[in-house]
């Protein structure tokens, strides 16, 4: 991460000036390095997690020496991959989790892969956007139960609430031993809109050029900061929830 280069080349233009947030979209499925990050909740480590993407995959490969191949961005399409594990105020048990995103050439999205496990039991979300269904696999103790839910379904809160608080197979929550987030569903259905703007973002004491999306999730702020690479650089999540760059905990 080369700090310097981004002072010099944006560090004297003016933060919170709109920007596309495709553009950030895109800096962030292109982004050429993994971002290892340190989760806290209210100020306390409580994990890590790493994003990748299959363009970071890809360069990995490359001969240092050499000048990457034309192209090498604008491939059959893009995937993201997020894991790490962590735990949630005073539950000792740990949560690990194992997230793959594909999308299209043209940035659209294709497939997910999620996996949430812990002691008790794991969660399996898969969804194909072909189908217009999400496929869920629960696995506890008790057994395993699937089920399938169309993109229609998603759309009533209560039946979104009652998935994973309670109707289907105890709820996920109860299942992984999770505490229950109070949840407004009446907030659940409504479309997550993003902005993006240029902002001014301290590593250390030094102020460095970065993007800002942010968006609203059952009312509360959801702002993620990546730098001008594509490279996330901290997450702000309800719940005093953060995750950020782990070299930042070193300065």
């Amino acid at each position: 991460m080369n700090v310097c280069l981004w002072h010099v080349e944006y560090g004297s233009r003016d933060s919170g000036v709109p920007v596309p947030v495709d553009l950030v979209w895109r800096k962030i499925l292109t982004a050429p390095d993994t971002s290892s990050m340190n989760i806290f909740q209210d100020g306390e480590r409580s994990g890590f997690c790493e994003f990748s993407t299959s363009v970071e995959s890809e360069m990995a490969k490359l001969d240092e020496d050499r000048p990457p191949p034309e192209g090498v961005v604008a491939r059959a399409g893009y995937s993201i991959h997020l894991n790490g594990n962590t735990s949630f105020g005073d539950f000792t048990n740990r949560v690990r989790f194992d997230a793959r995103v594909q999308f299209s050439a043209k940035r659209q999205w294709r497939e997910l892969n999620l996996k949430i496990s812990s002691h008790t039991a794991t969660v399996e979300i898969r969804s194909l956007a072909t189908n217009q269904t999400i496929h869920l696999k629960l696995s506890g103790e008790g057994g395993t139960i699937e089920h399938d839910l169309a993109f229609d379904d998603l759309r009533d809160p209560n039946a979104l609430l009652g998935m994973f608080t309670g109707n289907f197979g105890g709820g996920i929550f109860g299942m992984l031993d999770l505490p229950l987030l109070p949840l407004a569903p009446t907030e659940v259905a409504q479309n997550i809109h993003w902005e993006a703007h240029r902002a001014r973002l301290k590593i250390g004491r030094e102020p460095v050029s970065a993007y800002r999306l942010e968006t609203r999730v059952f009312d509360r702020p959801v702002v993620i900061y990546a730098s001008t690479l594509g490279e996330i650089l901290r997450v702000e999540l309800p719940y005093g929830i953060t995750a950020t760059l782990d070299e930042w905990s070193k300065l």
